[in-house]
């Protein structure tokens, strides 16, 4: 069964690891504590993670930029809150 929020999270770290720039790297970090905490292998994350997910978005997105990064910071609360009850 997958998790909800694993394949952002997978491609979060898959594209972390090649410094790419974009929303799901740019989530990964703002969960690292959590996440190295729950067994994940975290590679070097962005200074700023929120400041910088939110850019990214609002370059995207502009005035519905607080919408999208809430929701994609909902995922990955979903997903830390599944991998603490799996």
């Amino acid at each position: 069964m997958r998790l909800p929020g694993a394949e952002l999270i997978e491609q979060g770290l898959r594209d972390l690891a090649l410094g790419y720039e974009t929303d799901a790297p740019l989530l990964v970090p703002i969960g690292a504590p959590r996440l190295a905490a729950l067994g994940l292998a975290m590679p070097t994350p962005f200074a700023e993670p929120q400041e910088g997910l939110y850019r990214w978005f609002r370059q995207r997105c502009g005035n519905g930029a607080h919408s999208q990064f809430r929701a994609l910071l909902r995922r990955l609360v979903s997903y830390e809150r599944a991998m603490c009850v799996r």
